[in-house]
């Protein structure tokens, strides 16, 4: 027997086994089902885009409960992703950067999947759930949590492995962080995210199959995050002449502090009207292809048995930009960066079909789901169960959301950006407002185009929200007072060039 081989039995067989016996109550527990998007913002049929196709989607908020007012804690993959997945805010995990990991912050910390696992749940995740490098990373491990999973999976398809000299892009070479995007001739399996979707329900399957141990299964798929690649059938059910650009962008920027706008890119100075068509095509047909996939694994899901008692969650790890405020991509503290989707379906808990208004965040989720499996969590998380919510979705809840992002360069040129969203308002402070103040009244102003910062009338309404927020930025940290320091660099993984 080859060393390949052999190796290839021990890890068949480690799959078979899946580590931890029967528990007499696990078939009385429910499941997780976790999929995450990336870079997905919520222009989704669901949440009132009804020219996006998003068929699976719209039919999981058919059967639960779709918050309406959810947030990210910070407007970038990484920071995001490890507030979400450890129930703390990016203060208390040190993170506020990419390519970094909580357990060079705060080591021992048990992460969200982690916690299940240490309760007897089968934890699997099938792509990216931590940071990744996109594209160069897909098909490895990325910046992930080796603690947090007993079974990972790490697909790669054609949009890794062979199209990336076709796809155009603003910036030669480079794919993840500037706009690009291709048409792809390939069907849906040959891709990274349609692999995934066929990762997915072996798991099921085998999940299935053994009913007394309960799953949590983690699903990270990479679209639409740049490039938008998609096969070509799904670019066609967006045509470019019914594609829409935002206008009257100088107008809106007026009122705008500076600092505001500090995520543009000078690549972006050469979109003109016809590739910023191009690029929204792109974007809407990555969501679609990402929507089927979700079909896939949803589909797995019923014809397997397991819907009824497993809870399923559908989000992402922030919103985006296609224009707005002459933005585009991630990185602002706008209404189109900071909010995302997120819906969960909780059978027994939740009313199909419902809406929950309340503002809530992505640190929520964690306390969520431990109340809702009855697995033990740390006692420093800092979001609030969504539970009282879930039951009913008029509920308040915290009345708050709270979102974060730096500018400027390290050191003593680095600053932050805090943003509070309350069902009225959004009141966002750059710098404690040394560097400017931004108030949107989103019951007459959705869109986010008139500060009313400096308008008299609204003194009383800026003192209120200013000390709403300072007193909410002082909950982000952990007890000690003080950001944990990153100790070491992290390697960027690379499938194809290591």
């Amino acid at each position: 027997m080859t060393a390949g081989i052999a190796s290839r039995v021990v890890v068949l067989v480690g799959v078979l086994a899946l580590g931890g016996g029967p528990s007499a109550e696990g078939a009385d527990r429910p499941n997780v089902l976790f999929l995450i998007s990336d870079d997905l913002n919520t222009a989704l049929n669901t949440y009132g885009h009804p020219q996006m196709k998003t068929p699976n989607i719209d039919r999981l908020a058919a059967r639960g409960v779709r918050f309406d007012r959810a947030y990210c804690q910070f407007p970038l993959c990484g920071p995001s992703r490890n507030s979400m997945l450890t129930g703390l805010y990016p203060n208390s995990t040190g993170i506020h950067a990419n390519a970094q990991i909580f357990r060079q912050s705060i080591p021992s910390h048990v992460s969200l999947p982690q916690a299940f696992r240490l309760d007897g749940y089968f934890a699997a995740r099938i792509g990216k759930l931590y940071h990744y490098g996109v594209p160069r990373s897909i098909g490895t491990n990325g910046h992930d949590d080796p603690g947090s999973w007993e079974l990972e999976l790490n697909p790669a398809g054609v949009d890794r492995l062979e199209e990336e000299p076709k796809i155009f892009t603003l910036t030669p070479g480079q794919f993840g962080g500037t706009l690009s995007w291709y048409a792809s001739p390939k069907s849906d399996e040959y891709h990274t995210d349609g692999i995934m979707a066929s990762d997915a329900e072996w798991v099921l399957e085998r999940c299935a199959r053994q009913a007394d141990r309960p799953f949590f299964l983690a699903v990270g798929f990479y679209r639409p995050h740049t490039p938008y690649v998609a096969p070509e059938g799904y670019f066609e059910e967006y045509p470019l002449d019914q594609v829409s650009l935002v206008e009257g962008v100088e107008e809106d920027q007026e009122d705008i502090p500076p600092a505001g706008l500090m995520s543009y890119k000078r690549e972006q100075d050469q979109l003109t009207d016809d590739l910023r068509r191009e690029a929204i095509q792109a974007y809407s047909a990555s969501i679609s292809f990402m929507d089927a996939q979700v079909g896939r694994v949803l589909d797995a899901l019923d014809r397997l048995g397991l819907a009824e008692n497993t809870i399923v969650v559908m989000t992402s790890d922030h919103g985006y930009h296609l224009g707005e405020h002459g933005l585009w991509q991630k990185m602002s503290l706008f209404e189109e960066s900071a909010r995302v989707p997120l819906i969960i379906a909780a059978p027994g808990v939740s009313t199909g079909g419902t809406v929950a208004p309340a503002p809530v965040g992505l640190i929520d989720l964690y306390p969520t789901l431990a109340e809702l499996c009855g697995v033990e969590a740390p006692e420093n998380l800092q979001g609030q169960s969504l539970v009282p919510i879930l039951k009913d979705p008029d509920e308040p809840g915290r009345g708050w959301s709270l979102s974060q992002v730096t500018r400027g360069g390290g050191g003593q040129g680095r600053f932050f950006g805090y943003s509070i969203r309350t069902p009225r308002w959004r009141y966002t402070e750059w710098d404690e407002g040394d560097r400017g103040l931004e108030l949107y009244d989103h019951e007459s102003d959705p869109r986010e185009q008139t500060n009313l910062a400096d308008c008299p009338d609204h003194v009383e309404t800026i003192t209120e929200l200013s000390k709403l927020l300072r007193e909410a930025v002082q909950s982000t940290y952990p007890p000690s007072g003080e950001v944990p320091e990153v100790q070491g660099t992290l390697w960027m993984p690379n499938l194809t060039n290591p």
